[in-house]
This record gives structure tokens, C-alpha cells and sequence, in this order.
């Protein structure tokens, strides 16, 4: 008797497993049907319409990775959808707001998918893929359910700075997939640095045979325990980034490339001093640091930080500046250009007789203004080429370029200014979004960071649009972003355990409607995701368990 109870509970749990959905981000609507459907080698994709072929590549790639098989595909299929055995992509007309909504309907005949466009049936795909058991067999049982999805934000996006550490081509494209598997569809991809510059310029050749290596590199914490003295570096191609573009436009995903000025230029004057306002002083590091190699002249920094020496307003700068952009521009094929437009110390142009000349000739108020001058030439010019700039809420400072993106870091002060202005706006503040912060107080839980604390508690209460804007004005908040600042993580798998658990919150942040959004309830999900971390192979923080952590709703009064 006890033996037989067993075996109906085993059972039981067994089929309420089956039926389990826990799909990050939440969709806006699940309902779980009776039974399942089971994917075997010899079940179809069928491809309604042209245009699919993205969604099933993506799907059969991920079935070659983890279950060692792929699908058949159908092309021009529409004849074939009512036959049994099938995953059918489809198009649909779904009315909303924001691309990306879809339909679909699991029974136990097969999975109907319908997308509003092609990138609608692409996000399904993500939904689908979390649906699949995690354990590599033939048989594959997916619960019945209908879903209907979409999506509340136009921006959600992921950074990544490989100005401080390089990453290999391969890296590039996991951080992409990791990107198309949450519906996040822009990688904002941080290019140039004080550190190390990362985009062969043909026409410039040393900014990556000078710029792209430093001789060495702190070691711990800034300002560090010494240095490794060690030649560190790297650069990518245009004919890598030529491929990693389309990488990422396979999987919907837009590349907003980050060429930082005018200041973060340590990397780019060591190349071509004469961007320098003082070309012939050798580059200055901070005393209280270990320096390697050559400390003459101008050299590529070695340690983090901000400094003096930025570009100089001259023509030969803009000219520069301008032939760089020339051979990004066709890189890139989405609308936006970052131009930084950060942490730019003053000092060097308040010493600089010609830029005091300048600001007297161009009747601008102070530095501040030069520096509007500086971003608003740069604006112009790239608006000529059809591109429209993002900048760091720094841009606001002397008066913001005409037609500019805001991207707030600085908390959300910047964003609700610039949103008032009616310029788009982009939110990144510091204190929810960075994600280089600690996600711990246990130090030897998260090695090395920078600083900060930010759990995943705290990702998941933020919300990207702040309560002082009104309705009107809030439209002008595309959306939000992470920033993943790589001082302290030198290998892949540092990132990946910065960002991981963390994204999935935030995926949920910006996909997900306001009014569905629980902490009981993505905890929940979370511990199934836990086990898609291990599925996958990547490397996670623990911190989700720790109690100090679980808190559900946090605020920072500095934020706003």
C-alpha cells in the first residue's frame, strides 16, 4: 500500500512539474492547459510566411547545443500548419505599441506561434525555449499552455565595457545571445577607454597598435597593490565587428557603438598626442600607484579613474573625430551613435590658451559650455550621416545638443530634466543599474568590485519611469539599461557572475507590465532559473540566498 502511494505521488509530482511555467521575463498573460506536448527529433518547424528563418535557426541552434539535435525545417509550410507534430511560426496582426508582442498556444498536437512581425515570433522562440526540460534527451515534454506576450519598453538594453578589459569575439556573441534570451533587444557596446581603444580606425592605424595595449595594470582594488607589469590589450577588427553586428541583428538585437568624448581619451592621445592640449606633458598617474614601463611621453593608462589630459576643441581634433566616425558609422547600421560625454575634467582647458580663446571667440560662458560646443559639433556632424547621439546626462551641463538622447547614470535627476525638454531618454542611474556593484556584503563572496551594493532585490523594484513626470513627459523614457563597467572583471566569467542573477530581474523590469510585477512570485520562478544558470553552464552569484538581501521593495531617497 505504502508502496503503491508512492508511486501515485512520484507521479503526481512528476506531471505538476510538467505543468510548471516559470518564463522570465513574466508574460502578460499564461494560462496552463491539461497535458503536454513532446518535441522529438522527428517533429517540424513549419514556417508560415518568409522571414521566420531567424526564429528557427536560433531555436535549432539551442536544440544542437543542449539536447545534441535539430528539427527539420519547413519553408512556405502554411499548408502543412494544421498537421499534428508540428511548431508552427507564424505572423499575426497583434496591435501594440511597442514590436515585439506574440500568441502561443501549446496542446498536445503540437505549438502554434504567432508573432506581431517576424521579431514578435523571435521572442516566442525565448519563451518556448524556457518551457523545455533541463536535462539533455530525445524526447522533450513541453507543458500545454496559451500565452499572450508583449512588451511595455521600446529600450532594453545591456552594456559592456571592453575599454578596461578585452573580450574575445566569443564572448561578444554569449553576451549577445544572454541579451536575445531575455527579449532585451540593444547591446550598447563601450568601444574606447583611458585604458585601451578596441575598434581598428584604418586611417588611424595607432589607435590600435598604441591606444589598444597598456604596459601594465593595477592589481586589486584602486589604487591597487602593486602592478603586474604586464603588456595587456587588444582590439577588434571591422571585419570582426562586421560579424558580430550581424550576430546580434540575427537575434533582433540593435548595436549602439560608444566612442567616448571629449574626455576618457588617455588611450587615443598616446596615439596622436596632438589631441592633446598640451601634447609635449607626459601623461600623469596618480602618485599613490604602481606604474610599469615607460612613464615618458604620452602613454595609456594603467590605472582606473578620471583624468586631465582630454581632447583638445581644436580642428585637427574634430577632423579626427570626424574620420573615425566615418568608419564607424558604416559598422553600425542602427540610428544611434554613444558619444559619452562623461566625467570631463575642466582643468586642461581652463590652463589652455587657445581654448580660453575659444570660449571668448565662440561667446560661451565657461568650460561647461565648450563642452556643449564640443558634443554639439560632434551632434551636427553625425546628423549629417543620418545618426542621432546618446550621450551621459553630463551633456546636459552647459546646454544640451538639439537633438540628443540622455542616458542618466548620475541617478535620475538628469532624465527627468532632459524629459521636460522633450528629449528622449534612456535610464541608467547608478544605484540600481550598475551592475559592477557588489551584489553582497560578504567580501569574499564577490572578490573584487568597485564598490556599491546592489542586489538583485533592488533591481527588481526599480522603475524606469519616475513618479514626478507626468503622463506627457514620461513618453519621453524609452527605457532602461544596465551598465556592466569592467575595472574588476578580467575574465568572462567575472561578467557573467555580475550580471548573473541580476539580469533576469531586470528583464522583468522592462519587459514585464508594472501591475503584474510580484517579488513572491518571480522568487518563485527564480529558483527554477537558478537551475537554467546550471543548465547552461555560466557562472552566478549565490546572493540570491542571502537572507541580508531579501528584502522586497527597497528605495534610495538619493536616487531622485
Amino acid at each position: 500500500m505504502k508502496q503503491t502511494l508512492l508511486a501515485i505521488a512520484v507521479l503526481f509530482a512528476v506531471v505538476a512539474g510538467a505543468q510548471e511555467v516559470n518564463i522570465i521575463p513574466k508574460p502578460t498573460k499564461v494560462e496552463t492547459q491539461p497535458g503536454n506536448f513532446v518535441i522529438t527529433p522527428a517533429t517540424s518547424i513549419v514556417l508560415s510566411e518568409t522571414g521566420l528563418e531567424r526564429s528557427a535557426q536560433f531555436l535549432n541552434d539551442y536544440m544542437q547545443k543542449f539536447y545534441g539535435f535539430r528539427l527539420p525545417v519547413i519553408k512556405n509550410g502554411r499548408s502543412q500548419k494544421n498537421n499534428k507534430n508540428n511548431i508552427v511560426l507564424d505572423i499575426e496582426q497583434i496591435d501594440h505599441p511597442v514590436p515585439g508582442a506574440y500568441a502561443m498556444i501549446v496542446t498536445p498536437n503540437g505549438i502554434e506561434i504567432g508573432g506581431s512581425g517576424s521579431l514578435g515570433t523571435f521572442y516566442a522562440i525565448q519563451s518556448l525555449i524556457q518551457l523545455l526540460p533541463m536535462e539533455k534527451k530525445k524526447s522533450l515534454s513541453v507543458p500545454c499552455v496559451n500565452i499572450d506576450d508583449k512588451p511595455r519598453f521600446a529600450y532594453r538594453g545591456m552594456h559592456l565595457d571592453v575599454g578596461r578589459h578585452f573580450f574575445p569575439v566569443s564572448f561578444v556573441k554569449k553576451y549577445i545571445d544572454f541579451i536575445a534570451m531575455y527579449k532585451m533587444n540593444t547591446f550598447h557596446w563601450h568601444l574606447t577607454e583611458d585604458q585601451g581603444w578596441r575598434i581598428e580606425i584604418k586611417k588611424y592605424p595607432k589607435l590600435t597598435q598604441v591606444g589598444g595595449y597598456r604596459n601594465g595594470t593595477i592589481i586589486g582594488r584602486y589604487p591597487g597593490k602593486g602592478n603586474d607589469m604586464t603588456k595587456y590589450g587588444g582590439f577588434y577588427t571591422q571585419e570582426q565587428i562586421k560579424d558580430i553586428v550581424k550576430y546580434a541583428s540575427d537575434r533582433y538585437i540593435t548595436i549602439v557603438p560608444e566612442i567616448e568624448l571629449p574626455g576618457h581619451a588617455s588611450a587615443a592621445i598616446a596615439a596622436y598626442p596632438q589631441l592633446s592640449c598640451f601634447p609635449d606633458e607626459a601623461t600623469k598617474h596618480p602618485k599613490n600607484t604602481v606604474w610599469s614601463g615607460d612613464s615618458t611621453g604620452k602613454q595609456v593608462q594603467q590605472v582606473w579613474g578620471v583624468f586631465p589630459d582630454v581632447f583638445a576643441p581644436t580642428e585637427y581634433t574634430f577632423n579626427f573625430l570626424q574620420d573615425v566616425l566615418d568608419e564607424v558609422i558604416p559598422l553600425f547600421p542602427g540610428k544611434y551613435v554613444h558619444i559619452g560625454g562623461d566625467e570631463c575634467p575642466k582643468d586642461n582647458w581652463k590652463r589652455s590658451d587657445f581654448c580660453q580663446q575659444l570660449i571668448k571667440e565662440k561667446d560661451l560662458k565657461d568650460e561647461h559650455g565648450l563642452q556643449s560646443y564640443f558634443i554639439g559639433r560632434i551632434e551636427k556632424y553625425l546628423n549629417s550621416k543620418g545618426k542621432q547621439i546618446i550621450g551621459w546626462d553630463e551633456i546636459l551641463e552647459g546646454g544640451l545638443a538639439p537633438n540628443a538622447t540622455v542616458m542618466s547614470w548620475r541617478g535620475e535627476k538628469g532624465g527627468i530634466e532632459a524629459a521636460r525638454q522633450k528629449h528622449t531618454v534612456i535610464m541608467t542611474p547608478g544605484a540600481w543599474m550598475y551592475f559592477d556593484h557588489s551584489q553582497t556584503k560578504k567580501e569574499k563572496e564577490d572578490s573584487v568590485t568597485i564598490g556599491g551594493y546592489t542586489t538583485i532585490q533592488k533591481v527588481y523594484s526599480y522603475e524606469p519611469i519616475p513618479d514626478s513626470l507626468s503622463t506627457e513627459e514620461s513618453k519621453y523614457v524609452l527605457g532602461a539599461q544596465a551598465n556592466v563597467w569592467t575595472e574588476y572583471m578580467r575574465y568572462p566569467s567575472k561578467v557573467e557572475y555580475m550580471i548573473f542573477p541580476r539580469m533576469s530581474a531586470l528583464s522583468e523590469v522592462l519587459w514585464s507590465s508594472k501591475d503584474t510585477k510580484s517579488w513572491p512570485d518571480f522568487e518563485k520562478r527564480m529558483l527554477a532559473e537558478l537551475k537554467r544558470y546550471d543548465w547552461w553552464g555560466v557562472t552566478y552569484s549565490k546572493a540570491f540566498f542571502d537572507p541580508a538581501n531579501n528584502i522586497p521593495e527597497l528605495k534610495d531617497p538619493a536616487l531622485k
